[in-house]
This record gives structure tokens, C-alpha cells and sequence, in this order.
């Protein structure tokens, strides 16, 4: 009764829990826009393992130069993400994201211009991985936080498949492009899909419940929060703070194997090497978009499965079925699609980013309002570890002339990560500090 007396006549009261049966709650329609935005920026994930062949043939430059431009584009999205996450603290969320989308369609279009590799590596590297960063999962993880008290898992699983909707939707374009019309028409559809969700965003996406005079679905209202300043000075205090505790270290290890044996090789070299073993671009890039099919599935199974399960067990569970299936991928790449590697598509495509909503849960449950900085952070890792793997297996096609060493080291990295997440104690108590010796 205090709390409801000292209110200030202009804030509403608190809103109950939605009920089922009643009105649409206003959070399921920025979730939504959420989603669509998300799908929308994936054209530039879809295209780096499409413009290797391409880029390698026109300006003859190797393909580890070139897959050092994806390493830096990787790279960068991930550490951006922890700030990015502290911007939309600051300055709003719609700000952030319509920067970001414009960041990331003058990046692709300056690219149709380039006739050096510094300038692949500005422009494909540096400008887009800069926007990515900005509106990658943290956008996600802070949409969820805000928006929703329940259905969290489940919210979080279907704006994490928003990627691989948009992979589905670009990847069997962007490669008939790249067949019949060349590299260049692909890079300007990427950069006028990330124009085209700009007005969306501006004019339907809200910061926060309390815009509305709402609760967020599930809880109770609560006032949005003053805009906190110095975000790079929080996101990094946040680091130094998550890194005194050992769930951050395990939880951003598996992410950084995680961030390897998806973004790193497959969505970066499963294309060429499939084209190595005589198949042509577009069946390849036909077999990604199907990943990206699974992946729906998968992901949103997974937030379900993780407002259920123990999410530490959860990821244990997805990073050895990944290790087993990447361990068989180089016996079953022929020139025609065949069975067995069908097979694997649907497998490797339901566990592709299954780790997201049980990796964010974990986030939450052990560093509470600060989350979606420290997942951005985590995030950074899972980044580093795809930009390491798309170099290294740029190098490894050009020094062995296959990729086979590099899917048999990242299957057993991924049985390492499955082993690091059964370590990650169970949450509710407080975390302890590292203990150096």
C-alpha cells in the first residue's frame, strides 16, 4: 500500500499477468517486428561463403586473404555486441538498430566497388561486421528481457530462428545471383533488404513496456528505467565483473566452440567445399537454406525445451550430437546430393543454433539485469571462435587442398564443449569468484 500511495499520478498501475483468451498482448507485436528486422539483416551472413569462389576467380586474391575479411566481419560482430547491448541501454533500442541496418546496407554496396583486398576487408569486414555486432543477439536477448517475464525461452528460440528464416529466404537468391549474374547484383539485394526493414523498425518497434503504459507479458508494470550513462564504461565493468565468476568462462568457451562449428565453417566454407567435391554452388547453397529450415525448428524446440529443462544439460546434449554429425560430414560430400547427406543436413540443421536459448537462460539465471551485456560478451567469444575457424579454414583448403582436417578438429572441439557445460554449476546461489592461485 505504500508503494501504491508514493506513486506519482502518471504512472499507471500495475497491469496483471495476460490472461489466455484476452487481447493480444503488445509485446508478441515487437516480438514480431523483432523477427522480421532480424530476417531482413541476414542477407550479409548468407553471402560470404557464396562470394569466396567468386572473389577468388575474379581478382584471383586466395582464399585465406579472403576468408580473412569473413574472420574480421565475424570478429567484429561479436565484440560489438556487449556495447551494442549497453547503447540500447542508453539511447533506446529503435536508434541502435536503424543505425546498425544502414551501417551494414552501405557496407554491402560499397563492396561493388572494391578492387583491392584492404577493401573487402573495410568494407565486408570492418563496416558490416561493425552493424551486424550492433543488432545481433543481444538485440534479441534485450527484446526478451524487457518484453516478456514468461514465454522467455520460447521467445528467445524464435527470434534466434529469425536468422536462419532469413538465411532460407536469401540463400537460394543471392546464389541463383551470384550463378547467373554475378557476385554484384547479390551484394546490392543485401544491402537494399537492410534498407527495406529501417521504416519498420522506426515506426514500430518500442523501447520498453512502460512507452505504452504496459507491463511486460507475464509480469507486472515497472517504470523504464532512467538512460543509463557511459555505455562502454558499463559494458566493460560488466566483463571484468562476470569474469570473476567460472560460469562466464565455461559458458563463453562453448559459445566460442559453438561460434566455430556453425558461422566459422559451415556457413562459411560448406559451400566451396561442397563445390570441391563437384557439387554445383546453387545445390549447395540449397542444402544451407534447408539447414536454415531445421534450424527454425530446432531453435524454437530448444526455447520450449528450455523453459523445461536444465538448460546445462540441454547444451551438453547439443554440442555432442554436433560434434558426432560434423566427424561423419567429410565422407558424405559427393557431387550429387545423396541420402545420407540429407540426413545430415536435417541433423546438424536442428542443433545449428539450438545452444542460444538455453546459453541466454543461464545468462539470466546467474547475472540477473545484466544479462544481455554479459551474453553480449559471451557472444563476443562465440564471434572470435567463427572468425579463428572461417581464417584458419581458408588457410587449410589452400595449404591441403580440402577442408577435412578442419571438420574433424572443429567434432572434437565440440565434444570438449559438451564436457565444459556439464561443469557450469546449477543456478541459485551467488557466483563464486575465480580462484587464482
Amino acid at each position: 500500500m505504500t508503494q501504491t500511495a508514493s506513486r506519482p499520478a502518471s504512472t499507471p498501475p500495475p497491469a496483471p499477468a495476460p490472461r489466455p483468451g484476452g487481447r493480444i498482448h503488445r509485446a508478441w507485436s515487437v516480438a514480431a517486428v523483432a523477427f522480421v528486422t532480424i530476417i531482413g539483416a541476414a542477407g550479409f551472413a548468407s553471402l560470404p561463403g557464396l562470394l569466396i569462389e567468386p572473389l577468388h576467380e575474379e581478382f584471383d586474391w586466395s582464399r585465406g586473404t579472403i576468408a580473412f575479411a569473413v574472420s574480421v566481419n565475424l570478429a567484429l560482430y561479436g565484440l560489438t555486441a556487449p556495447f551494442a547491448a549497453a547503447l540500447m541501454d542508453r539511447f533506446g533500442v529503435r536508434r541502435v538498430v536503424a543505425l546498425a541496418l544502414s551501417v551494414i546496407a552501405g557496407g554491402s554496396l560499397a563492396t561493388v566497388w572494391m578492387t583491392a583486398p584492404w577493401q573487402l576487408v573495410l568494407f565486408w569486414g570492418v563496416l558490416m561486421g561493425l552493424g551486424s555486432g550492433s543488432m545481433a543477439m543481444a538485440f534479441a536477448a534485450t527484446v526478451t528481457n524487457r518484453w516478456f517475464t514468461a514465454r522467455r525461452g520460447l521467445v528467445t528460440g524464435i527470434l534466434t530462428a529469425a536468422g536462419a528464416s532469413g538465411q532460407l529466404v536469401f540463400l537460394p537468391l543471392l546464389s541463383w545471383l551470384v550463378e547467373h549474374h554475378g557476385w554484384r547484383p547479390a551484394a546490392v539485394t543485401v544491402s537494399l533488404s537492410a534498407l527495406a526493414v529501417v521504416p519498420f523498425v522506426w515506426l514500430l518497434l518500442r523501447d520498453h513496456p512502460a512507452d505504452l503504459g504496459l507491463a511486460p507479458y507475464g509480469g507486472v508494470y515497472a517504470d523504464k528505467p532512467a538512460p543509463a550513462p557511459g555505455a562502454a564504461r558499463r559494458a566493460v565493468t560488466v566483463l571484468f565483473k562476470a569474469a570473476r565468476t567460472g560460469p562466464f568462462w565455461l559458458l563463453a568457451g562453448t559459445f566460442a566452440i559453438c561460434g566455430a562449428s556453425t558461422n566459422g565453417l559451415v556457413r562459411t566454407h560448406f559451400v566451396p567445399a561442397a563445390h570441391d567435391h563437384g557439387m554445383p554452388v546453387t545445390a549447395a547453397a540449397g542444402l544451407l537454406a534447408v539447414i536454415g529450415v531445421f534450424d527454425v525448428v530446432g531453435t524454437v524446440a530448444s526455447g520450449w525445451f528450455t523453459d523445461r529443462f536444465e538448460a546445462r544439460r540441454l547444451l551438453a546434449v547439443y554440442y555432442a550430437l554436433r560434434g558426432i554429425s560434423l566427424l561423419f560430414l567429410p565422407m558424405l560430400l559427393a557431387p550429387s546430393v545423396r541420402p545420407p547427406l540429407i540426413f545430415f543436413i536435417v541433423f546438424y540443421g536442428l542443433d545449428w543454433v539450438a545452444t542460444v536459448p538455453p546459453t541466454i537462460a543461464l545468462c539470466r539465471e546467474h547475472y540477473g539485469e545484466d544479462s544481455a551485456i554479459v551474453f553480449g560478451w559471451v557472444l563476443a567469444s562465440h564471434q572470435v571462435g567463427a572468425a579463428v575457424v572461417a581464417f584458419l579454414g581458408g588457410l587449410a583448403r589452400d595449404a591441403f587442398g580440402s577442408y577435412d582436417v578442419v571438420w574433424y578438429a572443429s567434432g572434437a572441439l565440440c565434444a570438449m564443449a559438451a564436457l565444459m557445460a556439464m561443469v557450469i554449476r546449477r543456478p541459485g546461489s551467488a557466483p563464486r569468484p575465480v580462484t587464482v592461485a
